[in-house]
């Protein structure tokens, strides 16, 4: 590959070695980029895949994230893999044990040895003469300048910023005498027992939060600008526990997925038609659970529609009988600035407290936060329109991961990786080298998360668009998902085309077949 990992030096920069050169590269090792290995390894057997994490473990977001109590908000059915079903008895199960369950599938299907650990990515180039991507990877502590290449670029990175989270600089911070935590870096050694705790936030870590610091003997107050909508879920689900003793455990785990899936799609859609009742069964559901004489429409009451924002979930409804037991209260207020013993509210009030937690959102970060070339142009990813909810207009063989906002992420991150391992065979059958999305010819102007909440509208000019219809428009609707990029023809807003052999070269080997006995049991039933 001349001209793409010379490893020599270059002027005025650190010197540069080759890394590997790779047919496909994912970038990040949660649960997306797990999940996709985990896809192409079995469905393009042969093809030299690695996997490339910042960090020095795997699991992401079940990783990074420890703060007391953290848990899915998603069921456990539809967020796992379907190649692999989650067995769990919690249907909303604790981080702990998601973490492990991605680690177990990354181990047990072979991915684990394809993680290159502590690998940043920082900037990834795409040369149209070579139909390769050049991707520049700090490694190690030293951060090391290392060059991957490889044919097909799959960012698995998530949408948000792992080494710091949304994070107010509230007046008075220096004042305070107690720590400020944000939950994207809990510290292991925070003892809360006796203590008192402000939760700053209303949205599903702050609903997490409060109740397992009470369980952990705080007193807790979730101070919140304005109130979310919240809804009591069963963490066991006494249905599936019945199918799984009645049938194979696999056909057990598809009747309840689908289940869900239609359960939640149903709860979107009448949200959208019909957010007035929504509100009153979300309000009677919490009447119902809140001490008598509670006011409901100053905490519990949001101003917006449901699903304008993610609605947040009370595991057995723990935030509320936190709530009825008096170890934790709810304060709706504005922060006018922390004092040193506590948080003044802007009606002159002051909440005493020893911990104050910032449980305040995330700072999203598209691709985590690589720098794209294409032919030594910089690509600004809000100058791109998605296509399939997979890829970015006049950007070649690149691939990003961006799961459900009213559904489980792993939903939409499977068919994703699915539609990459179609779009790759065929592009072998077919003896094509690149693909590119092109931009459609009306104007795209819906943002590509449609919510609105904070954290989405402060990062709405960073983001790439969506068009007004398929297939650059995205459903947040699985089974329409499941049609367009399972089955709908590949073609559509497609250009592939083939790069020219150099004078004299070869014809490219095809990767090798693998046999069933090469495939690890647990991708064989993809």
């Amino acid at each position: 590959m001349a001209g793409l990992g010379t490893g020599g030096p270059r002027t005025g920069g650190p010197r540069e070695v080759d890394g590997e050169d790779l047919d496909v590269l994912v970038v990040g090792a949660g649960l997306s980029g797990i999940g996709a290995a985990c896809r192409l390894r079995q469905r393009l057997p042969g093809r030299r895949l690695a996997v490339l994490e910042a960090r020095d473990a795997i699991g992401g977001t079940w990783d990074l994230f420890r703060y007391p109590g953290i848990r899915s908000d998603s069921d456990m059915f539809t967020l796992g893999y379907p190649f692999r079903p989650w067995t769990g008895g919690r249907t909303l199960a604790d981080g702990t044990s998601i973490r492990r369950y991605v680690q177990d599938t990354a181990r047990e299907s072979g991915v684990a040895q394809l993680v290159r650990f502590g690998h940043r990515v920082v900037r990834a180039a795409w040369s149209s003469a070579e139909a390769r991507w050049r991707v520049h990877v700090e490694r190690g502590p030293q951060r090391e300048a290392v060059v991957f290449t490889c044919r097909f670029l799959f960012c698995c990175t998530g949408y948000y910023r792992y080494d710091a989270g949304h994070a107010p600089r509230f007046a008075g911070r220096d004042d305070f005498a107690g720590p400020v935590v944000h939950p994207q870096h809990w510290p292991a050694d925070l003892d809360v027992r006796g203590r008192r705790v402000v939760v700053v936030g209303s949205g599903a870590t702050a609903v997490t939060l409060v109740p397992a610091l009470a369980d952990l003997g705080a007193h807790v107050t979730m101070l919140q600008r304005s109130p979310g909508y919240v809804l009591s879920l069963g963490s066991r689900d006494r249905t599936a526990e019945r199918l799984q003793r009645l049938l194979p455990i696999r056909a057990a785990i598809a009747a309840v997925r689908w289940r869900n899936v239609a359960t939640s799609a149903a709860l979107y859609r009448l949200s959208r038609r019909r957010p007035e009742l929504v509100k009153r069964f979300v309000r009677r559901k919490a009447v119902q659970q809140l001490p008598v004489g509670f006011d409901v429409d100053t905490h519990f009451a949001p101003r917006y529609q449901p699903w304008d924002q993610r609605m947040c979930f009370a595991a057995d409804g723990d935030l509320f009988r936190a709530l009825r037991s008096g170890r934790a209260e709810v304060v709706t207020a504005g922060i006018d600035r922390l004092t040193a013993a506590g948080v003044r509210l802007d009606t002159g009030a002051e909440l005493p407290a020893d911990v104050v937690v910032t449980a305040t959102g995330l700072e999203l970060l598209l691709l985590g936060g690589v720098a794209l070339e294409v032919d030594g142009v910089p690509v600004d990813p809000a100058g791109t329109v998605v296509h399939k909810g997979a890829m970015l207009s006049g950007v070649p063989n690149l691939a990003l991961t961006i799961g459900y906002t009213n559904a489980s992420w792993t939903l939409k991150a499977d068919l994703v990786a699915e539609h990459v391992c179609r779009l790759l065979r065929h592009m072998d059958r077919r003896g094509h080298d690149v693909v590119t999305p092109l931009a459609p010819p009306e104007p795209a102007t819906e943002p590509l998360i449609d919510l609105r909440a904070g954290y989405v509208l402060r990062a709405l000019d960073r983001l790439p668009r969506q068009g007004r219809r398929a297939p650059w428009r995205l459903h947040q609707n699985y089974p329409r998902d499941l049609l367009l990029l399972r089955h709908g023809r590949l073609g559509d807003g497609l250009v592939f085309s083939r790069r020219p052999p150099a004078r004299g070269a070869p014809a490219p080997a095809r990767p090798p077949a693998a046999s069933a006995r090469q495939v690890p049991p647990v991708l064989r039933q993809l």
